[in-house]
């Protein structure tokens, strides 16, 4: 049996799927709550068990041996959160515990860090498993610190021979897309959020650039399907011995008018755009360019190619977005 913390959210319900489809017992730890929105994403994934977060450290024990390996993928993932305490214990002192428990019990265990550690970028995005070079970085919000805290815990743990999983990954995911994050409200991708206007033809609104040379739309981010972060992780745990941080993105560094070109283009609508202002509050903390460094989970042999963003915003569409939701 496989434990997905998260597994009702957008990348957890995908690898929870995933491991349904291929006749494994799957255990989801998570919350649905009262928008009549998060259910959906389980939608065809046989469940085995289902728990809520309370309920987890009784279930847990009552679970020893029978669990074969832990993904991690429940967080406070808003970067607008600011609540540092309910931030500190679901981040960081819950992935701790699971930690633990996974080095108790004997098996895999596979978190999500996230590319937010990175913070503007200027000290580049590689990742590995340099302790020193995880403390420099200097993330841009409470989100990515929280983030980074547990990578440097879990780095530091291990050096000092401390208690570990038989296997263990961090995966600093860069920004995912694709089918069940419609329940994620602003921090959903800009793909979900303006799909309806493309398919009208509508306008869609982009923030302008702030910062000299960079024209408004030319944000850069490396946008990857969230197809492509399942295939990795079964990779991780189909190959016992890789250990570490890991990027989780392409490689590959689009503007944001490419993405909403690609929607429109899947959509059969030319592009439409207007630029607005970013909000003040953002402006301080906002990433200009984010490109993951993958020479780390390439040379782990991690071999298969991702999909492009014009592949990925096209399978998006045509086989999630543009079916009706009684479909999805």
């Amino acid at each position: 049996m496989f434990l997905v913390t998260g597994g009702a959210g957008f990348i957890g319900s995908n690898i929870a799927n995933q491991l349904s489809k291929q006749g494994k017992d799957v255990m989801i730890c998570d919350w649905l709550g009262q928008d009549n929105i998060k259910w959906k994403n389980l939608i065809g994934t046989t469940i085995h068990r289902f728990v809520a977060p309370e309920d987890l450290p009784a279930t847990l024990q009552a679970s020893r041996g029978k669990i074969e390996a832990v993904i991690h993928m429940g967080a406070i993932s808003a970067t607008t959160e600011t609540d540092g305490d309910l931030v500190m214990r679901s981040n960081f002192q819950l992935s701790q515990d699971l930690w633990n428990w996974c080095a108790s019990e004997d098996i895999p265990f596979v978190y999500a860090s996230s590319a937010a550690t990175y913070g503007d970028g200027d000290l580049g995005f590689v990742d590995g498993n340099d302790l020193e070079a995880t403390r420099r970085l200097r993330p841009l919000n409470l989100y990515g610190w929280s983030k980074q805290l547990f990578d440097i815990w879990a780095l530091d743990h291990v050096a000092k021979g401390r208690p570990s999983p038989r296997q263990w990954a961090g995966l600093r995911f860069f920004n995912v897309y694709g089918p069940r994050e419609n329940h994620k409200g602003s921090m959903m991708s800009i793909v979900c959020r303006n799909y309806e206007k493309c398919a009208a033809g509508d306008t869609v609104q982009l923030f302008k650039s702030h910062k000299d040379g960079v024209k408004d739309g030319e944000q850069l981010r490396d946008f990857i399907h969230v197809e492509d972060c399942v295939n990795v992780i079964e990779f991780l745990l189909n190959t016992p011995n890789r250990n570490g941080i890991f990027n989780v993105g392409t490689g590959q560094a689009r503007s944001f008018r490419d993405l909403i070109t690609a929607t429109y283009t899947a959509s059969g609508h030319s592009e439409k755009i207007e630029y607005i202002p970013m909000p003040e509050q953002l402006r301080n903390r906002y990433q200009y360019f984010t490109q993951a460094d993958m020479t780390h989970l390439r040379s782990s042999g991690y071999n298969r190619p991702f999909l492009t963003l014009e592949e990925g915003v096209q399978k998006y569409v045509t086989e999630y977005l543009s079916r009706s939701e009684h479909d999805r």
